[in-house]
């Protein structure tokens, strides 16, 4: 899941699933990417614990304390649990964080490939 952020508001999320048969769901691949708002429900246990319990110990974690949080920036978290693990008992773990770098996915087929 990548969830695309602003300051420390959720404005998106992205489910970037590998086609089948592949390892990566990088743009470009023939991955499938699914989107939702910031309050889907499917994911509310990772957002409020990221939101609320994690998101203030980012910077501080980073020796960043005195810096604010990035303006526009994401958060790419890999799901851990066993399949068939209750929502509520999954466990994410966050695989990069990048504010250089940030793609708008739906703005995708619009770049110039030449």
């Amino acid at each position: 899941l990548r969830y695309n952020m602003v300051s420390d508001t959720l404005v998106g999320i992205i489910h970037k699933k590998p086609k089948e048969g592949g390892i990566s769901a990088v743009g470009g691949t023939g991955s499938i990417y699914t989107y939702y708002g910031p309050k889907e429900k499917k994911f509310a246990n990772l957002t409020n614990n990221f939101l609320a319990l994690d998101l203030p110990k980012i910077m501080p974690a980073l020796g960043l304390e005195a810096e604010p949080i990035p303006l526009w920036w994401t958060s790419d978290f890999i799901n851990s649990s066993p399949p068939g693990t209750e929502a509520k008992d999954e466990k994410w773990i966050v695989g990069e964080f990048n504010c250089s770098c940030v793609g708008i996915s739906k703005c995708l087929p619009a770049y110039c490939k030449d």
